[in-house]
């Protein structure tokens, strides 16, 4: 098991190592002895039985442990049940008296159903929604399982006798439990920023999950529209009295996990009906983490920054239970309601982080601002409360010596944007990094956030785990479109962008990052005629060696003799200005989504395969190089390739390529380079490779090649193995030649700058 599934395994575990079990008591869980969920309960000095649940129906099993387990665990295992009444049922005889049952289950009315994610059990959208109406119905359909909602699950429950549960919600889902509801309770912070949905299948989401939670809160169906469950039952006669029965449950609100963490930084946030709040560290080796935290709200008090008191107990860190607006909520609400008090508020906190440490060195006035003896990370409004005028801190884990303020307050600005669209139509975040001075070494202070972000959340070892559950941006705005507009106009507006663009005059209508973005990749292919943009400022500069004018030029153009390719992400109010002026052929460029180029003449002429029809593992190769200073090697690397494909694309580097990469100037220039690879007569078609666009990801997505062949000297490359990853997952490969060790370009220009040759 490598690292990244092992942390996957930890982090399901989360859905139970919160909970208060009584240690060395009996537990049957209804699963495989090697499912996380029994190892996390075998971590807690539990004696564990595991047993599938299509077993315990065994009547000599049953008489066997009959009023024997202290609690029964059953995880996402009664919803494959035909029948899960009698195994609610069994579970009670199972029993002891006041026993308790942990039921973990999806819920089918979860938002994430609503917002696109698929049934995990029929593998369709919607069946769940739809109660399975429309599953299960022919002869050949073999049940695999189904969900349930909450008030069908209460019913189950007290259909079979159990008349003491109660439930907490779970998000995103069962095997990613990072908060945990009780059933009276309400996040009171915006979840925007702080939940990262993860899917069964997020290619195929449409919405936003995380913005909807505070609309479902305020509309009372934040519970009812949970992803998942997991139902506290006890095994006992009915309790007359609601207070009687409340007292037998788990005393706790809510609970944050951070598992995903790793063992030093992972942690529970446990908020407790009587009001405490308390935070302990998954692993032993995270105790540093909490006695860092307490020590550094001290010091932040020692230096007049209001904080949440916190001690240390017995290995816990314990506060009190603040029912305050959150900071993130306080300066929300003056953003939509009040901007000019909203940035003072922002000033206030810019203050407070200042105010933070010693400062030892001031500001120079360069944009690097002031160096803090002392750099508090996470001093961002989501970790603070708004209180009497002032911001009150908590969960002041983070600590860096030296460290620039800058950063921090750059990192405030960014964790109360991130995932609130709305925001920046009120008020442009890049409006604040210039109010406070941030914006000359933007680059450096966003690297340090990410860095740190990176590291804390294991984006490198989860990185796989993400591309296959978390659902990108770009891909929930791709299947909006798709639903926005007939098939046929998708089609012509966003999927086939270039039809008519090779026989007509090419426009760009935008000059921002998607129109630069476009140039570098398809300008080659597509020559572009004209670049236009509604803001005045730009007209009259350069891009891609065209002068940036006015959309009037429009106008000067016949009908038929150009096309337009929208190079704007916010394209709605520029599709109606061309609509309004009876301008209908033109589509949209969407930077994320991948194009299949047309083959075309020139420079990427296709040479017509004169040898006999010859099956081959592959019909479209693709190899990428510098090329200079053609040898043998190139040679022996062309014609191992085209022995293995039908048609083969070498790409070319750029002479600035080489300099940016290389760090050295070549001797042939790029044409040059280009002519002499094109001469091959292994070679189909020669390619020009795209200056920030040089990755097999990015070449597959212009040429969606079926093989990358590549020199064995990058085999084991970490960055390569990533591409081959890329490729895999898109149905491609890559094929890794021995790399001929007498000749390389590197050995002949050693020679010649010994003078050798």
């Amino acid at each position: 098991m490598n690292q990244a599934e092992q942390l996957i395994r930890e982090i399901s575990k989360g859905l139970l190592k919160w909970y208060d079990f009584k240690p060395h008591s009996n537990v049957l869980y209804t699963g495989n002895s090697h499912d996380p969920a029994a190892e996390a309960l075998a971590e807690m000095s539990l004696q564990v039985v595991s047993v599938p649940s299509d077993q315990i129906g065994n009547q000599r099993w049953q008489q066997t442990y009959q009023n024997y387990f202290d609690y029964v665990v059953c995880i996402e295992a009664l919803e494959t049940e035909p029948h899960p009444q009698r195994v609610l049922i069994i579970f009670r005889k199972l029993l002891k008296t006041g026993g308790r049952l942990l039921l973990g289950m999806n819920n089918r009315l979860g938002i994430r159903y609503f917002c696109g994610d698929r049934d995990p059990y029929t593998e369709r959208n919607f069946d769940g929604i739809e109660d399975y109406c429309r599953a299960y119905v022919k002869k050949e359909d073999v049940f695999r399982g189904r969900m349930y909602s909450q008030a069908e699950l209460k019913r189950l429950l007290r259909d079979t006798g159990w008349e003491s549960f109660r439930f907490f919600s779970v998000l995103p889902d069962l095997k990613n439990p990072c908060l945990i509801y009780a059933e009276d309770y309400l996040p009171n912070e915006d979840l925007a920023s702080r939940l990262f949905p993860t899917y069964h299948e997020p290619g195929t989401v449409f919405l936003e999950e995380q913005r909807l939670y505070t609309t479902l809160a305020d509309n009372g169906m934040f519970h009812t529209m949970a992803n998942a469950y997991l139902v506290e039952g006890i095994c006992d006669r009915p309790v007359p009295e609601e207070d009687a029965a409340k007292s037998l449950f788990s005393d706790i609100s809510q609970v944050t996990c951070s598992l995903e963490r790793g063992r030093e930084f992972a942690l529970f946030t446990i908020i407790y009906r009587t009001g405490m709040v308390e935070k302990r560290a998954a692993y032993p080796a995270g105790r540093k983490r909490l006695e860092n935290l307490v020590r550094h709200g001290q010091e932040l008090a020692a230096r007049g920054i209001p904080v949440v008191n916190a001690t240390m107990e017995d290995g816990v860190c314990r506060m009190p239970y603040i029912d305050s607006e959150n900071g993130q909520v306080c300066l929300k609400r003056l953003l939509l309601t009040d901007q000019e008090e909203f940035l003072n508020r922002m000033d206030h906190f810019r203050d407070l982080i200042l105010q933070s440490s010693e400062i030892i060195e001031p500001d120079k006035g360069d944009g690097s601002g002031p160096l803090l003896k002392r750099g508090y990370l996470d001093m961002v409004p989501l970790n603070s409360f708004y209180i009497n005028g002032t911001f009150v801190f908590y969960d002041q884990e983070f600590c860096e010596y030296n460290y620039p303020a800058n950063a921090i307050i750059t990192r405030m600005i960014a964790t109360f944007y991130a995932g609130n669209i709305e925001f920046q139509k009120c008020m442009p975040m890049e409006q604040l990094f210039e109010r406070y001075g941030l914006t000359a070494r933007m680059e450096r202070w966003r690297k340090l956030e990410n860095e740190f972000l990176a590291r804390l959340r294991n984006e490198k070892i989860l990185a796989e785990f993400h591309k296959t559950c978390c659902c990108r941006p770009e891909t929930i705005h791709a299947n909006r479109q798709r639903m926005n507009y007939p098939e046929e106009e998708y089609q012509r507006r966003f999927v086939d962008i270039f039809r008519n663009a090779d026989t007509r005059k090419l426009v760009l209508f935008g000059s921002g990052l998607f129109a630069k973005t476009f140039i570098e990749l398809y300008a080659a292919h597509y020559p572009v005629f004209a670049i236009v943009d509604n803001n005045r400022d730009r007209w009259g500069q350069m891009m891609g060696g065209l002068s940036i004018q006015s959309p009037e030029l429009l106008k000067t153009q016949r009908p038929g003799e150009y096309k337009v390719i929208i190079c704007i992400k916010n394209y709605l109010s520029v599709m109606k200005q061309l609509n309004d002026t009876g301008i209908g052929e033109y589509s949209i460029y969407d930077m994320h989504r991948d194009y299949r180029l047309e083959r075309r003449s020139g420079m990427h002429e296709q040479r017509p395969d004169k040898e006999e029809h010859v099956h081959k593992p592959y019909h479209t190769g693709y190899i990428a190089g510098v090329f200079d200073l053609f040898h043998i090697g190139h040679l022996n690397m062309f014609q191992r390739a085209k022995e293995q494909c039908d048609y083969l694309i070498a790409g070319v580097v750029s002479d600035e390529g080489v300099r940016r990469n290389k760090k050295t100037e070549p001797f042939i220039p790029f044409e040059e380079r280009v002519e002499l690879v094109r001469a091959c007569r292994y070679v189909d078609e020669v390619v020009g490779i795209p200056l920030n666009h040089g990755y097999s990801r990015d070449a597959w997505r212009l040429y969606h090649f079926d093989c990358q062949f590549s020199g064995s000297d990058y085999a084991d490359h970490p960055d390569w193995l990533a591409e081959q990853e890329f490729l895999q997952r898109h149905g491609a490969q890559m094929v890794f030649f021995p790399y001929t060790e007498s000749t390389s370009s590197t050995k002949i220009r050693a020679m010649i700058e010994k003078k050798l040759v």
